[in-house]
């Protein structure tokens, strides 16, 4: 058995969805289990909706969910399954409109309904297509925690229920399910989180014992850059699972940092592959180490960064000074990506700012703190940092005219990063790539 995941925008109209059913039926012989996200944008418009209705803005609400409603019977003629979801999400609309709240757990109904409904319609479109398949509701077989918006699976009661649902079925039709749901173990919805989708293609790979999980996209793998930041990167071949983890950490959109976890326990090697050139290999991701000519195996980027400095005279020697600050991230559930220190002085970065302010106030209770605001950070990953010498002369002499701050080498010894200017980031990506990439191991790279 094999797992396919496609995204949103692989699945976004019936159109698209038939050439899913092409993908998908020339890998009959592997009894596939098809995991899908909601259709194109779906799930921004279902938050839309339910914000909308919970600030009382009711008619904005309904105006929204009748286009929504409206295009997923365009795009699939289910008109009973498609009105009956739809009026389900009109019911909480009210509900969120009369309640005035919109909490966690009601985040979670509302939301689940992008992937509950593309299922649905996924699994008709390809019976009509001539290709047998099932539905399964991943409801009853994702188990979770009660962490609404971000819940944490329980992999025991998981994996077992999936060794006892879907291998019997994939043995006779393709088996498709939602991703990014779960429930409870008192049957509540709940979510992976953003991006969850390809965490549950992971999660249900590792639970029916897959020869491999395939995540496709609308990218032909991972690149030596962002595509986004620099165009005409180079697809990596082949890349480990620690290498991979490290580059959907510092923001490579292509996978889902999570995902990679349970892949990784069970050895089960992850391929990233592009719906719109299903010709390309893509991307392996394996657990062992994938030796390279190249010292870079590729260069991630965040943008918009944060930089908050913490500078404290009063703490000059005193034991607890990286203590109070973290408890005060902790306290604000806001986390920290890069981090350098000396005896008086912190600088680290978020990139997630809506706690500033707090943090700040915190903070200025035993330090001074000032904030660098939309700088980005740099990084580099590759296996052979960690045993090449020079590697920092060669990053300081690419990048001699632009200013770098806050160099950070990682705990794994995978990485090398550090922060420049917003406005700085593609001229330094540009240089390293020049400088890390001019000539390709043509084992591990495509040029």
């Amino acid at each position: 058995m094999i797992v396919m995941k496609f995204g949103g925008s692989s699945v976004a109209s019936a159109k698209a969805i038939e050439r899913v059913a092409s993908i998908v039926g020339a890998r009959r012989e592997l009894h596939p289990v098809v995991v899908v996200s909601a259709m194109g944008k779906t799930t921004n418009k279902l938050l839309e909706i339910a914000k909308r209705a919970s600030l009382g803005d009711r008619d904005g609400a309904m105006t929204l969910l009748y286009e929504l409603r409206d295009f997923h019977l365009a795009e699939s003629g289910m008109e009973r399954t498609v009105e009956e979801h739809f009026q389900e999400l009109a019911d909480m609309a009210r509900g969120l409109a009369a309640l005035g709240e919109l909490t966690p757990r009601s985040i979670d109904a509302v939301s689940s309904l992008g992937e509950r409904l593309s299922s649905l319609i996924v699994t008709k479109l390809f019976e009509r297509l001539g290709i047998p398949a099932t539905h399964v509701d991943a409801r009853k077989v994702i188990v979770t925690d009660n962490r609404h918006t971000h819940a944490a699976p329980i992999y025991e009661e998981t994996y077992k229920r999936l060794a006892a649902t879907i291998p019997p079925l994939a043995e006779k039709t393709v088996v498709v399910m939602g991703g990014f749901i779960g429930a409870t173990e008192d049957g509540v919805t709940s979510t992976l989180g953003r991006g969850g989708s390809d965490f549950t293609a992971s999660i249900v790979g590792a639970g029916i014992g897959a020869t491999e999980i395939q995540i496709w996209t609308d990218v032909d793998g991972m690149l030596t850059c962002d595509p986004t930041v620099l165009p005409g990167g180079h697809r990596v071949r082949r890349i480990s699972f620690a290498e991979a983890a490290e580059l959907a950490y510092f923001g490579a959109k292509v996978l889902h940092p999570a995902t990679v976890l349970p892949a990784i326990e069970q050895n089960i090697p992850v391929r990233i592959l592009n719906s719109m050139r299903p010709e390309v290999e893509g991307t392996w991701i394996t657990a062992q180490d994938v030796p390279s000519k190249n010292v870079i195996k590729s260069i991630a980027c965040k943008k918009r960064v944060t930089v908050l400095n913490v500078h404290s005279t009063r703490m000059f020697m005193a034991h607890g000074f990286l203590r109070r600050i973290f408890e005060i991230f902790d306290r604000e559930g806001t986390s920290v990506d890069m981090i350098s220190t000396s005896e008086v002085s912190v600088s680290l970065t978020m990139d997630d700012d809506s706690h500033l302010d707090a943090i700040i106030e915190a903070l200025s209770e035993f330090a001074e703190v000032t904030v660098d605001r939309d700088q980005a950070i740099v990084c580099l990953v590759g296996q052979n940092i960690k045993d090449t010498p020079g590697i920092g002369a060669r990053i300081f002499r690419a990048l001699e005219k632009i200013n770098v701050r806050m160099v950070s080498q990682g705990a794994s010894s995978l990485n090398l990063g550090f922060v420049v200017r917003g406005e700085d980031l593609r001229p330094a990506v540009e240089a390293l790539h020049t400088e890390f990439f001019s000539t390709l191991d043509p084992e591990v790279f495509d040029a």
